[in-house]
């Protein structure tokens, strides 16, 4: 049998109390589907504000993400910039060796020692600082590699300082040697035509160059490149007007093509006078000096012998 519960309630409108009544599993629905709907409420109001708390979190983790990537991205350029530093030293160094073997073949003085230290020290690889590796990977690495690249320059450098000190008491007791051997250009230019075999521009047969062309405008002064004596200042066919100077310990130098001659045979020359002007005697295709370098009869390739 179903349970009705009766209410009453007085209407505004007039006095007379009202009555109606509502069965008791109805009022009980309501009252679960009120409870439900306060707990449903309550249940998306907590994860709204966990939703909330969430996002917030994420923002300042993004925040901080963006953060580091721009510091390690300043890192990498820092580390980049080392390299380049690292590179930039070793060439110095390399080219301080090279210069110093010039010298040496010049002033004809041995290497009594090993070499500088440079050779097999190799470069900073070019995807070292690649953004998507990550940075205790690889990275880690390659600093490692360019410390020890640092120290091995280091030690190199030193080295050379000591090569150098070295060469310098050795060029002391050889100043009349090095005054006579050729060490500056003859004139200044473009090397039209280097030491070496290669096409005559006359025949188009293959032929050995003996010496350097240097290019420049006719009139141009042409300077001896060492002390020595004229041998020869005189014309020959080919070669046109040419000056032969003989510098002792088996060196002479020839410059050819020349336009004019200032100095006569047996005068004695200093490194640096003026002997000639360049010109296009003999057979020549423009004006230009024709330079050569020979030691002991051979020639030897003027480049060698050019420290300017």
């Amino acid at each position: 049998m179903k349970r009705r519960i009766k209410i009453w309630f007085h209407s505004d409108s007039s006095s007379a109390i009202k009555e109606f009544s509502i069965h008791q599993l109805s009022l009980w629905f309501l009252a679960f589907f009120f409870i439900a709907f306060l707990g449903g409420a309550g249940f998306v109001g907590y994860d709204y504000l966990q939703l909330k708390h969430k996002s917030f979190n994420n923002a300042t983790l993004k925040k901080n993400l963006v953060s580091q990537k721009n510091e390690i991205g300043e890192q990498r350029n820092q580390i980049q910039k080392f390299a380049n530093e690292i590179e930039l030293l070793k060439k110095s160094v390399d080219n301080l060796s090279k210069f110093e073997d010039k010298v040496r073949l010049i002033a004809d003085i041995k290497q009594t020692s090993d070499s500088s230290g440079l050779i097999g020290i190799g470069a900073i690889p070019d995807n070292g600082l690649d953004m998507e590796i990550p940075i205790d990977n690889k990275h880690n690495n390659l600093i490692r590699e360019m410390h020890q690249q640092v120290e091995q320059t280091t030690l190199a450098a030193n080295k050379q300082s000591q090569d150098f000190e070295e060469l310098i008491k050795q060029l002391g007791k050889k100043k009349n040697l090095l005054a006579c051997t050729p060490s500056i250009r003859p004139v200044g230019g473009w090397i039209t035509s280097k030491f070496g075999y290669r096409t005559s521009p006359f025949t188009g047969q293959k032929e050995f160059h003996s010496g350097l062309d240097i290019s420049n405008k006719s009139g141009k002064n042409i300077v001896a490149t060492a002390n020595g004596t004229v041998s020869y200042a005189g014309r020959k066919m080919l070669i046109g007007k040419i000056i032969i100077l003989d510098h002792g310990y088996g060196r002479i130098t020839k410059y050819g093509h020349l336009k004019k001659i200032l100095v006569k045979r047996g005068q004695k020359i200093k490194r640096g006078d003026i002997i000639g002007k360049i010109g296009n005697t003999g057979r020549s295709t423009g004006p230009h000096v024709h330079y050569e370098v020979r030691i002991n009869g051979t020639p030897v390739n003027p480049l060698k012998y050019i420290l300017n």
